[in-house]
C-alpha cells in the first residue's frame, strides 16, 4: 500500500488503539489489488461474465459461504448464515463495456470480443466494475473473519449484465428473492469520475434515473430530390421533432422537475438527391419520478404525431414511437438507512471524507432490488476514484476529467477499494450488529 494512501485510511483511527475494520482491510489490500489487476485484464461482456462468475464464486467458497452459480444467467448468490437477526444483501456487478483501453496501465484489457448485436470490439471495465468486485470480495472475507461481532444472514451477489440494465431484473426473476434469504436491506457502490479518490459521496432519496430507451421511425414519402414538392420529406419532419422535442422538458414540466430527452442517433438517406421514405431517431430518456417518466414518453409520442399532421403525412405513415420495455428504473436511497450509514461513514472517515453529492441522470439497475419489495431500506453511495494529482489539476482548469465509459478512466484502484471494502464491511457490521 502506498504510505500517502495508508496515511489517508489510517487518520481517522481511534489513537493508541486498534481498529478491526481499517486494520483487515489494509493487511488485505496486497492481495485484493493483485485481484483487481487480475479482473481489469480479463473484463467479459454483459452476459458473457463466464469466467468472471467462476471467480468470484471460488472467492465466496473460500471463505465458507454456500455459493450458487448461474441465477439469473451468469449470477452469483452467496450466503453466510450466522444465527438470528436480519437479512442483508450486498450487490457488486460484474461486467466489462464494448471500450478499447487506452489507459496505458501496465495490466490494460487486451481482450477482444463480439458484442449480442455482431460488432467485434475491444473491452474494457470503463465503469470500475472491476474495483467493485474486488471490494466485494474484501467485505466478504472480512466479515466472514469477523463472525463473533455480527448475527443475521449475509446474502453476497454478483450480478450480470448491469451495463444492459437486464441484470438485477434477472436474478430477481430466477427466484432470487424466494429460493434465497429475502433480505431487509440492500447495499452496493459505485466508483465514481466526479469526486477525489476515498472520498465517499452519499445521498438519501433519488440516485440513479430512469432510463428509457425509444425508437422513433418517421415515414415519409420518398422521390427525387429535385422535386421535393412530390414527396413527403422524412429529414424534414424528423428535424422538426428533434427540435419539438426539447420543449418537453423546457416548457412541460415544472422548472425544478429533472428532466432529460436526447436524440442520440439520427439516421436517414443514402445519397445526395434522393429524398428517402423514413428517418429513424434513437432517443434516451431520464426522469425520476413515475409521473416525470410517464409525461415524457406520452409527450414523445405525442409531438411526433402532432408534427407528421403538421406536415401532411397520411394516417397511413404517421411515426412508429417504440419504448423498449425493458428499461432501467430510477434508484432510490430509502430512509432511515441513507442517514444510517451517512452518519456512520461521516464517524468513520471524517467529514472532509464524506459529502452530500446530488442525483445524477445516468442509470444504475440496483434500484430493482428495492422496487421488488418497497418494505426493503436500500442504498448505494459512491466512491471517488479521481487520482490526487489529476483532481489538483482539473480543479486548476488545466486538465479535464475522463467520465465514466471513457477509454481512459483509469481510477485510483487502491484508494477505491480500501474506502469501499472498509465502508461495506462497516456498514454489514452496524446493520447485523448483535
Amino acid at each position: 500500500m502506498r504510505p500517502l494512501l495508508a496515511a489517508t485510511l489510517l487518520a481517522t483511527a481511534t489513537p493508541a488503539a486498534a481498529e478491526p475494520v481499517r486494520d483487515a482491510t489494509t493487511a488485505a489490500m496486497p492481495q485484493l489489488m493483485t485481484l483487481y489487476r487480475e479482473l481489469h485484464a480479463a473484463p467479459e461482456l454483459s452476459r458473457q461474465e463466464v469466467k468472471t462468475a467462476a471467480r468470484m464464486a471460488a472467492e465466496a467458497r473460500k471463505a465458507g459461504f454456500t455459493v450458487t452459480e448461474k441465477v439469473g444467467g451468469t449470477g452469483v448468490v452467496a450466503v453466510l448464515r450466522n444465527g438470528p437477526g436480519p437479512t442483508l444483501l450486498i450487490r457488486t456487478d460484474m461486467d466489462g463495456l464494448p471500450v478499447t483501453e487506452a489507459t496505458g496501465l501496465p495490466f490494460a484489457s487486451k481482450v477482444r470480443a463480439t458484442t449480442a448485436e455482431g460488432v467485434e470490439t475491444g473491452v474494457m471495465h470503463a465503469c470500475g466494475h472491476d474495483t467493485h468486485m474486488a471490494s466485494w470480495v474484501g467485505a466478504l472475507r472480512n466479515l466472514a473473519a469477523m463472525k463473533s461481532q455480527w448475527s443475521g444472514t449475509l446474502v453476497m451477489i454478483a450480478q450480470p449484465a448491469e451495463e444492459v440494465g437486464l441484470g438485477a431484473q434477472a436474478m430477481l426473476a430466477d427466484g432470487l428473492y424466494n429460493r434465497f434469504p429475502k433480505p431487509g436491506y440492500v447495499i452496493a457502490f459505485h466508483d465514481n469520475a466526479a469526486l477525489p479518490a476515498g472520498v465517499v459521496g452519499v445521498r438519501s432519496g433519488y440516485a440513479f434515473a430512469n432510463a428509457d430507451t425509444v425508437d422513433i421511425l418517421v415515414r415519409g414519402v420518398g422521390g427525387h430530390g429535385a422535386f421535393p414538392d412530390t414527396t413527403k420529406d422524412p429529414i424534414v419532419l424528423a428535424a422538426r421533432i428533434v427540435g419539438a422535442l426539447q420543449t418537453l422538458v423546457s416548457r412541460e414540466l415544472d422548472p425544478q422537475t429533472p428532466g432529460v430527452v436526447t436524440v442520440g442517433s439520427f439516421q436517414a438517406g443514402a445519397k445526395h438527391n434522393i429524398i428517402p421514405d423514413q428517418a429513424k431517431l434513437l432517443l434516451t430518456v431520464r426522469s425520476y419520478s413515475d409521473e416525470t417518466r410517464k409525461h415524457l414518453l406520452d409527450g414523445i409520442a405525442r409531438v411526433a404525431r402532432g408534427e407528421a399532421i403538421a406536415a401532411g403525412i397520411p394516417e397511413d405513415r404517421m411515426p412508429v414511437v417504440t419504448v423498449e420495455q425493458s428499461y432501467t428504473p430510477a434508484t432510490f436511497n430509502t430512509e432511515p438507512l441513507s442517514g444510517r450509514l451517512r452518519t456512520l461513514f461521516t464517524t468513520r472517515f471524517g467529514d472532509s471524507r464524506v459529502q452530500e453529492v446530488p442525483a445524477t441522470m445516468g442509470g444504475e439497475d440496483f434500484g430493482r432490488y428495492y422496487l421488488a419489495d418497497k418494505s426493503i431500506q436500500s442504498m448505494i453511495f459512491l466512491v471517488g476514484g479521481v487520482k490526487s494529482d489529476s483532481w489538483a489539476a482539473a480543479q486548476a482548469g488545466q486538465a479535464s476529467l475522463p467520465s465514466l465509459h471513457s477509454a481512459t478512466w483509469a481510477p485510483d484502484a487502491e484508494a477505491v477499494i480500501g474506502t469501499a471494502t472498509e465502508a461495506l464491511t462497516a456498514a454489514a457490521l452496524d446493520v447485523l450488529k448483535k
